[in-house]
């Protein structure tokens, strides 16, 4: 396929995820073809290249499409997610100082997953709004408090700077990069052929309460030890304060201090979590599984429930239940 190339950068960098840096190019060239029976062809196309630090420490262009001037800079730069588990995310600082001086030349910047962590160790994402995998948003918010943190969302479309949530959520990049470079319809076309789901909106249905409880407040701790258990159903603020002998006001700061949460915010979670765990496991209405939780009121954790998860308790249930064999 012939016609304007419109380049995409691929970021290589120790421990990146080469799952999503080939699948990237997979759905860029089959977003080509779609285009080309659309009667696109030459008129552009999008092209990609590899990116990489060399011994001096200096990103270069390692692999790319024919035809690329080895000068030029990509219209696109993508910081593919990875599969590395010690929680560091850092990279050497010709990474940081590469990134800044794309964004400075009118390179739009795009993460996926983890891929936001060099991104903001750059100061790139300073009052900006991102998301990124749900796992990893405290530890963001907790590095970088000036980034906007939307974690709940799939991919965020911020003009110069777009991120993007889970692991596998390159795809809902790539889609969305097609849409902007290709048009929504060769988009549509890309994402039938790859039997991908064009409007992924919210990861908040994947995501699971990891509550921290390595935070050194033994009182806290305590009664978060509490909650897990069946004293959830009847736990109130006063209960709780009572329970290790503080008042409300400071048992207030000092819950809020270890969990990043307010004690009903993080009763809410807890609480949905099990309802989850039940609405996959059992067979119980979703009546019975709402008062199994602590609420009285079927309605209200209906709400709760939609605002934290982004399904209906019987969406969900549809959609994760396990079935018997």
């Amino acid at each position: 396929m012939s016609g304007h190339c419109l380049e995409i950068g691929l970021l290589l960098y120790p421990g990146v995820q080469r799952a999503a840096v080939y699948g990237l190019e997979d759905l860029f060239e089959v977003a080509n073809r779609m285009a080309a029976r659309q009667g696109r062809e030459g008129l552009q196309r999008l092209c990609t290249s590899h990116w990489q630090a060399d011994e001096a420490g200096s990103l270069r262009r390692v692999q790319g499409d024919s035809g690329l001037d080895g000068e030029a800079l990509p219209q696109v730069v993508i910081v593919p997610p990875s599969l590395e588990t010690n929680s560091d995310y850092r990279l050497p600082s010709c990474y940081g100082l590469w990134l800044q001086r794309l964004h400075r030349s009118g390179v739009t910047l795009a993460s996926v997953c983890a891929g936001a962590f060099p991104l903001a160790e750059a100061g790139l994402l300073d009052g900006r709004t991102v998301t990124t995998h749900w796992a990893l948003a405290t530890e963001l918010a907790q590095r970088h408090p000036r980034v906007r943190l939307l974690p709940e969302r799939m991919v965020i479309d911020d003009g110069d700077l777009i991120t993007a949530g889970g692991l596998m959520a390159w795809t809902d990049l790539g889609l969305a990069l097609v849409t902007r470079l290709l048009g929504p319809t060769i988009s549509a076309e890309t994402a039938r052929y790859l039997v991908v789901d064009l409007n992924r909106q919210s990861q908040r249905q994947f995501s699971s309460f990891l509550p921290s409880f390595d935070h050194g407040d033994a009182a806290v701790l305590s009664v978060q030890h509490w909650l897990q258990g069946a004293a959830l159903a009847e736990a109130s603020l006063a209960e709780m304060a009572a329970k290790v002998g503080l008042g409300e006001r400071t048992f207030l700061r000092r819950f809020r201090a270890a969990t990043g949460l307010r004690p009903t915010e993080y009763c809410q979670q807890v609480r949905v979590t099990r309802a989850r765990e039940l609405l996959e496991f059992s067979r119980d209405s979703i009546d019975q599984i709402a008062w199994q939780v602590g609420y009285r009121d079927t309605s209200a954790f209906r709400k709760v429930f939609m605002r934290l998860v982004g399904l209906s308790p019987g969406e969900y249930r549809r959609r994760f239940a396990v079935r018997p064999r």
